[in-house]
Formats: structure tokens, sequence, C-alpha cells
């Protein structure tokens, strides 16, 4: 799928609401850029189908008449399931449509034939949601490492898919329209749709590491399709490889870490080679691209006892542009969980009319 934030009407309507609210009629149309006319039209239909709603308990003090009224979106009304589908382990999310994590559950990513391992994690999915009997699911996402093809089906070195038929699967099961995406990609978008990115303009490096490491470019507020694949990028890391010369790929994840220390290596010997490892192959992007912010996400970045530091001294020393505070995403710790909630909810955010027929409400 590719990240859209959408640029019909309803659209446009929608996510001012989304993101300015609770906000008036009256000022929709300079927020939107739209006349009052094609405001109204598409909030009566936007409020027809449930997405949008009048709040006439938040109204100001001395404010009359319609116009006054402040809209928000409907979080209440329905939700949507998402997933993130990792190595080691699969986070199972009910969320509403205004990106609040309402639920969030994990289970061991299933081993095996692929087709009834990914049952069981729909299956699991659908439990979470159905505590919410009040909501209506309206669409499903899942953000997964690996390649993943237009049709929804994915290659995953690390589990062992090739052409694994994830859309379908979990569209069969779930019995809703199911969107797929690579997690780097939608962790990119989860900064910029979910997370109250301010200034989009420009260009962002997204780097994810933990059992495997991907890149994702952002440049002025969409999301490149074309997944950044940095593991084979050439990196020195001794304690990590047990030779001067490793992949970026081969020296992350929990396994070759145990492997390290059970080698004899010291916990933090290992802990600082990882870190300047990755600030050197950061700085190298960095140098390569020039972006205006980088973005460092997933749980191998944050392991070092004295966090991002020892990265950024690596970043430091090796970049040959001008120094740079490398960030961590906005999501924190939930950056997985923000990753697949985007995923369930670019569709409607990008066409809501379009997606709330296709999803036969």
């Amino acid at each position: 799928m590719s990240f859209e934030r959408g640029d019909g009407a309803a659209a446009v309507v929608l996510r001012a609401v989304r993101t300015q609210g609770p906000v008036t009629r009256d000022r929709l149309p300079s927020a939107t850029g739209l006349s009052a006319a094609t405001v109204n039209r598409q909030l009566q239909a936007l409020e027809r189908l449930g997405l949008v709603r009048e709040r006439p308990d938040l109204i100001a003090a001395g404010a009359i008449g319609r116009p006054k009224i402040p809209l928000t979106i409907d979080r209440d009304r329905f939700c949507v399931i998402a997933i993130h589908i990792g190595a080691r382990s699969t986070l199972l999310v009910v969320a509403d449509l205004g990106g609040r994590l309402l639920q969030t559950a994990a289970m061991s990513t299933p081993t095996g034939p692929v087709g009834p391992a990914l049952a069981l994690i729909a299956r699991r999915a659908a439990l979470e949601a159905a505590s919410f009997t009040h909501r209506v699911p309206l669409w499903a996402g899942a953000a997964v490492g690996g390649e993943v093809y237009d049709d929804g089906s994915v290659d995953h070195a690390q589990l062992g898919w090739r052409r694994a038929p994830v859309g379908q699967v979990l569209s069969d099961e779930l019995g809703l329209p199911v969107s797929v995406s690579p997690h780097v990609q939608a962790m990119a978008a989860a900064e910029l749709l979910l997370a109250g990115s301010g200034d989009s303009s420009g260009v962002d490096l997204l780097f994810y590491v933990r059992e495997t490491v991907g890149l994702a470019t952002t440049i002025d507020g969409r999301v490149q399709r074309r997944p950044g694949n940095i593991g084979h990028l050439p990196v020195a890391a001794p304690l990590l490889s047990g030779s001067a010369d490793a992949k970026l790929q081969d020296v992350v994840g929990r396994k070759v870490f145990d492997q390290a220390v059970a080698a004899g290596a010291n916990v933090n010997d290992v802990l600082d080679e990882r870190a300047r490892v990755l600030g050197e192959a950061v700085a190298l992007v960095r140098d390569l691209i020039n972006p205006d912010r980088v973005v460092l996400a997933g749980q191998v970045f944050a392991e070092h006892p004295h966090g991002l530091a020892p990265v950024q001294a690596a970043f430091d020393a090796a970049s040959t542009l001008p120094p740079m505070e490398l960030s961590p995403p906005r999501f924190g710790a939930r950056v997985q969980e923000g990753a697949a909630m985007v995923v369930s909810l670019g569709a409607i955010y990008a066409d809501p009319i379009g997606a709330l027929q296709d999803a036969r409400v």
C-alpha cells in the first residue's frame, strides 16, 4: 500500500477534523482551503457514515447556531484491527479511528506452514477486537518485515516465507479489507499521520533495527514506496561477527548478541561495539542522502545503558556533514503499534467514503 494523505475533499475535511478537532464548521473552509458549500457537503457525507459527529456539549459560551457546534472524529462507533508481524513476536492491536490505541496483546510469531500460522494470528486478533462489542471493525492492517508485493503477499527471510498470502489469509479469516505494508515504511507513515508531526517538508530518514534492519525515506510528507535495504552494508564488528568484515544484518538481533557474550566477550564491550557500528552505518547513509532529519527506531537503539548517546557519538565521528541530532520516534517504545495502526487506518484517511464502501458498512 501507499501512504497518501489524500487530496480528495472528503479526505481533506476528515483530516482537518481529526487533527484540529474539536473544530467548528465555520473554521473548516480556511483550514482546508475548500469552499463552505464543499465543506458542508463532505461533512454531511462523513456524518452520515459515522466518521464525524457534532459535539454540542463542547459549545463555547455565547456561541449561537450550527456553524458554532464543534465537530470531532467519531471515536466510539468503529475500530480497526492492527497487526505487527515480527521475526520473533507479533503484536495485536485494536485502535479507534483517531489512532488511539484501545488494546494491545503480544504473541510469539507462529512457525511452521504459513497458512495455519497466519490463520492463528488472525483468530487471535479477532478475539482482541471481539471484546469491544459496541464497536464495528472497519479495516485491518498488517505491518511486516521483508518485501511486500502489491497483492499483499510477503517474502520474509527470517520466517522462511516466500510469497506468503498475508493479505488474503487475514482478509478471509477476519472478513475485513486488509492492507499490508513493510513495517519500516509504516513507522515513517505513523510519524507523519498519527504522531502529530509538525513540519513535513524536506527529507526524513527512519532507520529501524531489531531482529532485522531497514530504512524508510519520507520526502515532503510522502513516504517513498521503495523500501530501503541496508542490511548489506559492510561493518567492522569483530566481537559480534567473529571477523573484521561483516554485513550489518549479520550483527543485529538477540541471537547474535547472546552468542558474542557466550563466546566470552564482555557485555558492555559488545554493547559499545554495536552502538559504534550502528552510528557509523547511519552516518554513511546520511552522508549519501543528506536528509533534514534522521529518526532511529527499534529496540536495539535503546538497549545501551546510555541510550542513544553512544550511537550519536559514533555518528558524529563518522559523518562528514555538519552536526545533526539523531531523534527517537515520536511513538517511543510503541513504534511497532504505531506502524500497525497506520496501515489499518491509511486507506480510511486517504479515501474515507470509498473505504467505507469497500468495508460494506
